[in-house]
Order: structure tokens, then C-alpha cells, then sequence
């Protein structure tokens, strides 16, 4: 094969899909306090609970959409917003890829990745500001690129860690000095503010154990997680996501240690969550955690394929499933849940 074409190929499957798809109709549940898998068609879905309010965001490719529910198992009929539309050139108006949302110091702020209509291997992460008090309403403005200088390259998948009063930004990368397709780490910077990086950048994770370089090597998709006790892990997903072994891995922060600290993080050996044949779960991955109405509740919210070889594009859907904890604080995330199952809806609905 063509190197070149490979690369366009790789490239285009990396892409994290785009929203011209046939939506999923999710199976009829049948009672109301059950939902069933999937709940909607999409990739990278990450969901923010405020006031009684989910908002939840996924990539949707050539905009920014957020929706607002009450009810995570009703998602698929929540009312829908576009926040951001990009310009139609320049250096933020293509692949507009996993947006996440958080209310920061006040105000609203949306981290999303984009690249450019002229330059390849552009993604940088980029971040939206609004003042209201709904982020459905009111103006959201453009903050800039967010970037340290001191490894300004690819850039996607951004996520926040605030901790002991500090912000901190995680996302993932390529080395400094890589300008092609090769291998996805994941870094860790202090936030000055919700649109600034300060201080060094601390590579976190690379992809070095075998089940997380099948089809190339990725470590993408970090989620912070805290236990009822307040200990930090970061989840992410690892492999490319064109290929059935998608999963999930973990790093685990010790109890008192400095996020920007890589000796005080350890790495699960092996996955923590993978696909499952039996549950048409082929993929799962780019996840995202929230509780239910009640807080009682945790729920392990990700995309997957249904069939084998459906790759990382425009097939993948929206599942979510409870979790729990072990008697010693470990996230415990079993299996993918079959689709069509029968679910109980979170506590609170």
C-alpha cells in the first residue's frame, strides 16, 4: 500500500467520525424504570451535572451542540443547542472533535479540539467562555487557543482535574518534534486560569504495553475520576480507535501526591474495561463518568461499536452503565452491558 494513502487513511479513521449518520433509535424500554443500550448514535461523550441539570456534549464534527436533560436514560430526546459554529477557514474551522463543559470560577467554559482547512495534523484545543447562568442561553466567546509553549503540537481530548484549590488541564498529544502519525501520550499542566496553561508540561502516560498499541500506539480520552474518599484516578483510552480492542486503562493518583508528579501516578497493567463479542460491545472507549440525581449512583457513560470492524467513524453509539467502587476504593467497572438489556434507570429519574 501507498505509504501516503496509509497515512490519509489512518488519518481520516482518527477523525473521531462526523455527524452526517443515521441516528440510532434507542430500543423501546419496556417500563419506565428501565432504559436499554444504546441511547443514541455518536462518539466522545462527556456530560457535566449542575442544578439538577445534565449537560452533554458530543463530537458532532463541523460544530459545537450541547444538550440539556433532566434524565440521562431520556438523552436521546433532550432539547439540543449549538453553541459554536466555526469560521469557514482558518486555523479553528475543521473537526471540531470532543468538547467537554464545565462551570469554572463562575462562568461556563467548553474545551474542544479543531484543526485547519489548510494544514494537516492541526488539531489544538481550543476553549469557549459564557457568563450566563444557563449555557444554553446568553454569548459564548471565543478564549483562544490553550497550549503550552513548551510542547505547542497536536493537541486533542482535553480534560480538567481541579484539585486542593488548582486546575489542572490534562489531554492528549504527540511528542514534541513529531509531525506525523505515530504515537498519542497524554499530559498534565497547571491552569493559571480557565483559558491559561502555567508552569511545565509532565508527560503522564505513553503508550508502551502491548494492548495499547494495537493499530498503532494511543493513550487518549483522559476522565478524571474521584472516589467517595476523594482519591483521584485518571481513566483513559488506549489503542487506535479504528479497531475492535479499543479500551479503557487507568492511572491511579497516591493518596497526597503531586498531580504533576509522574513517579506519584501508577498504570493498571491491563485494561480496565474492553469490548465484549457477547454484548455487541466492540471498541468501548472515550469515556466519562457522572452520578444519578441522587448522587447515590455512579454511571460509567462511553461510545461503541455493535458490529466487529465498524472502525472509528460514523457506526459508534452511546451506552451507559452503573459502576461501583471496592471496599478499598478501587473503581470496578465489569463488563460492557449487552445492548437490549434492561437496565434500571439512575436512581433519582
Amino acid at each position: 500500500m501507498n505509504l501516503r494513502y496509509l497515512v490519509l487513511v489512518l488519518w481520516i479513521g482518527f477523525s473521531c467520525g462526523k455527524d452526517n449518520s443515521t441516528p440510532v433509535t434507542p430500543p423501546p424500554a419496556p417500563s419506565e424504570a428501565t432504559f436499554r443500550n444504546p441511547i443514541q448514535n455518536g462518539a466522545d461523550p462527556f456530560v457535566y451535572r449542575k442544578d439538577g441539570q445534565y449537560y452533554y456534549m458530543q463530537t458532532v464534527g463541523n460544530r459545537v451542540d450541547l444538550w440539556r436533560t433532566e434524565k440521562m436514560s431520556e438523552l436521546n430526546s433532550a432539547r439540543r443547542t449549538t453553541i459554536f459554529t466555526p469560521p469557514a477557514t482558518g486555523a479553528n474551522s475543521r473537526n471540531l472533535w470532543a468538547p467537554e463543559i464545565y462551570f469554572l470560577n463562575g462562568k461556563w467554559y467548553v474545551y474542544y479540539t479543531a484543526g485547519s482547512d489548510t494544514e494537516e495534523y492541526s488539531q489544538r484545543t481550543w476553549v469557549l467562555e459564557n457568563a450566563s447562568a444557563d449555557p444554553t442561553q446568553g454569548t459564548w466567546t471565543q478564549k483562544g487557543r490553550l497550549f503550552n509553549a513548551e510542547n505547542d503540537n497536536y493537541a486533542l481530548d482535553g480534560n480538567i482535574l481541579e484539585h486542593n484549590g488548582s486546575l489542572y488541564f490534562l489531554w492528549s498529544g504527540w511528542p514534541k518534534g513529531v509531525n506525523k502519525v505515530e504515537r498519542q501520550e497524554i499530559y498534565i499542566s497547571k491552569m493559571e486560569n480557565p483559558w491559561t496553561l502555567t508552569g511545565k508540561t509532565t508527560l503522564l502516560t505513553t503508550p508502551e504495553l502491548n494492548w495499547e498499541r494495537n493499530g498503532f500506539g494511543v493513550n487518549e480520552g483522559p476522565q478524571v475520576l474521584k472516589n467517595p474518599q476523594g482519591r483521584v484516578f485518571m481513566v483513559y483510552s488506549a489503542s487506535y480507535c479504528g479497531t475492535d480492542d479499543y479500551a479503557l486503562g487507568m492511572l491511579s493518583l497516591r493518596e497526597g501526591g503531586d498531580p504533576l508528579n509522574a513517579a506519584d501516578w501508577t498504570k493498571t497493567q491491563q485494561p480496565v474495561f474492553t469490548k465484549s463479542p457477547s454484548a455487541n460491545a466492540f471498541g468501548p472507549g472515550h469515556n466519562c463518568f457522572f452520578q444519578s440525581p441522587t448522587g447515590s449512583e455512579n454511571w460509567l457513560l462511553y461510545h461503541a461499536n455493535t458490529n466487529t470492524g465498524e472502525g472509528c467513524g460514523e457506526r459508534r453509539n452511546i451506552r451507559m452503565q452503573p459502576f461501583t467502587f471496592t471496599s478499598s476504593g478501587l473503581p470496578q467497572f465489569g463488563e460492557p452491558v449487552a445492548t437490549g438489556r434492561s437496565i434500571a434507570v439512575p436512581a433519582g429519574e
